[in-house]
């Protein structure tokens, strides 16, 4: 199965089913290699349907405190952006249907190389990329060359995005739109599901491609309710909080899993 269509058989086989996907975030490399590798493996299982893995960096601005702490675990026991692609080169080996999006910021990929850094994520089969610091006025720069190594850039749609600059935040888009549905940091409170569902009608007038919701989902409950009417639900914060108050791998693991499962639940039932 060829990178690109990952995502879009996901979306489409669950279309089918008439259930959103569950989308899972967590940090390469936190707590430590070892127990991210094991949290990783086993998130498909547990019910995820799309991985977002965190590519770690040390100002990631657009984050709350618990990503942010995330990252910087990630960083001080050695994580680095080839760790993280052999991360996903080694899932791969495992599980060749469940699509990986790897998601952070432009300076460890510019630093890394594009060329480079591209070349290498197709071929340990990443499946699509959100980059939150880089505007589509920079589309040249990596969005336009990830499609040419079949790699879907997703963009960010946020309450602020405004009609005339929407065009451009979608222009080269792919896989699928995620909705941010709190403008500020990651993990913050969310907006009423009324005021959502009206802001994710809206963007379907724009674009063909699945909508997905996150930013401040952090119950089984809320996942329900945000799946009902999108086409994904991300869960971020509330697993890298079940980390950070583990007592030790063994602990984070399944705590993780633990969380996963009941949100996988609450999703797959949403509808009915």
């Amino acid at each position: 199965m060829t990178s690109t269509s990952r995502l879009e058989y996901c979306f489409t086989a669950l279309k089918q089913q008439n259930r959103p996907a569950l989308v899972s975030y967590l940090t390469a490399g936190d707590p430590d290699a070892e127990t991210s590798r094991r949290m990783l493996h086993g998130l498909p299982e547990a019910g995820v349907d799309i991985i977002e893995l965190g590519m770690p960096f040390s100002d990631p601005m657009a984050d709350g405190p618990a990503i942010q702490k995330a990252a910087l675990r990630a960083l001080e026991n050695g994580q680095t952006q080839a760790k993280t692609l052999e991360m996903v080169r080694q899932f791969r080996e495992q599980n060749s249907t469940t699509p990986i999006v790897l998601m952070g910021y432009y300076n460890p990929i510019y630093c890394y190389g594009v060329e480079r850094f591209l070349t290498d994520a197709a071929k340990a089969g990443v499946d699509g990329l959100i980059v939150v610091d880089l505007p589509p006025e920079h589309d040249e720069e990596l969005c336009q060359p990830a499609a040419q190594h079949g790699i879907d850039f997703i963009r960010l749609a946020t309450p602020t995005t405004d009609a005339k600059r929407l065009p451009k935040v979608l222009a080269n888009a792919s896989g699928f739109i995620y909705y941010v549905s709190v403008a500020g940091v990651t993990g913050g409170s969310a907006p009423t599901p009324e005021r959502l569902e009206s802001a994710v009608n809206q963007l379907r007038e724009h674009t063909p491609l699945p909508i997905a919701v996150g930013f401040g989902i952090r119950t089984a409950e809320q996942a329900a309710t945000i799946g009902r009417f999108s086409d994904a639900v991300v869960v971020g914060s509330a697993l890298v909080d079940c980390i950070e108050h583990a007592s030790s791998g063994d602990d984070a693991v399944m705590r993780v899993h633990g969380l996963v499962k009941e949100l996988a639940e609450s999703v797959r039932g949403c509808r009915h």
